[in-house]
């Protein structure tokens, strides 16, 4: 039985063995990107972290085999108590799996580098500025990113970066949280994936239970990493707000606007909500991204 997926090219099937038990099959577009899951999927299961056990891998690596977690998505089951869970979860990805971990084998790039940062950056002036047929200074907006990547850049990146980690790629099976769709992380900073998780457009996650999600985060966080500065990697969390943000904007054009997906284009309203509340609620922002800010508020008419 196939598993509908929103926006990924990956077929995944719900298949039974000669037992009776129930495993997915996986089958890519990219072996590239296969051999970064299969490579991923082994060296976190060897360390005790909540991911798939991978069963078997195809000889040309076009598919593979993995346990199945069921049907219970994060994002269907918003509950506090496991939205903890899984964010305390997350720090154990980040720092435990990043120990001794082959960053070369990483799709596309082995790191959030300047590079990757500027590919999300065009997605969101490409794909969605663009689309919305929205008059802009492209000097301007570039002026904004130049100093976006600059921040970004600035913080440290020792660790696991999920990249697309959010509560449609968390799975529920005992009332534990599982990681999936992991393929493509990379070294970087963890802000991006606390951001990625806490702003998703359609989780709706309050201000209020947001700020005791990120306190949680950050007590495991410094277990791991004693040593954290916890009020700097406070001050740097709105920028990667902001990033991901823009990014995610990309996405739902791209998916959007071109693909005609109706999930991602009622997506597109809640994303400018959240990017108007951003600069609102974070002055540093409007200061150091000027014309961003205004941009976010032309864009209030999409809203």
């Amino acid at each position: 039985m196939q598993i509908a997926q929103q926006g990924s090219n990956r077929i995944y099937t719900r298949e039974t063995d000669a037992n009776g038990k129930t495993y997915i099959r996986v089958t890519g577009t990219n072996r590239d990107e296969n051999r970064a899951f299969i490579y991923m999927a082994r060296h976190f299961h060897a360390l005790g972290l909540p991911v798939p056990e991978l069963y078997s891998v195809s000889e040309d690596e076009m598919s593979y085999t993995q346990e199945d977690l069921g049907d219970t998505l994060l994002f269907d089951h918003l509950e506090p108590t496991l939205l903890e869970r899984a964010i305390r979860a997350l720090a154990h990805i980040q720092v435990t799996g990043a120990k001794d971990f082959n960053w070369s084998v990483c799709f596309p790039v082995p790191a959030m580098d300047e590079r990757s940062i500027r590919w999300d950056l065009n997605y969101f002036k490409y794909c969605f500025l663009k689309g919305t047929k929205l008059e802009f200074s492209e000097p301007k907006l570039e002026d904004d990113f130049d100093s976006l990547v600059k921040f970004i850049l600035a913080q440290p990146a020792e660790t696991f970066l999920y990249r697309d980690f959010q509560s449609r790629n968390v799975m529920i099976r005992d009332g534990q949280p599982y990681f999936i769709d992991f393929q493509g992380g990379r070294r970087g900073p963890t802000q991006y994936d606390v951001a990625s998780f806490l702003w998703q457009a359609k989780a709706k996650i309050a201000p209020e239970l947001r700020e005791k999600l990120i306190d949680a985060y950050l007590e495991e966080l410094k277990q791991l990493q004693p040593s954290l500065a916890e009020t700097a990697w406070r001050a740097a969390l709105p920028h990667f707000v902001l990033f991901r943000t823009l990014q995610v904007l990309g996405a739902y054009g791209y998916r959007g606007y071109f693909e005609r997906k109706p999930h991602f284009l009622e997506s597109i309203p809640l994303a400018l909500k959240n990017l108007h509340e951003l600069f609102e609620k974070n002055p540093e922002l409007q200061t150091q991204y000027p014309y961003l800010y205004a941009i976010s508020n032309d864009l209030l008419v999409l809203v």
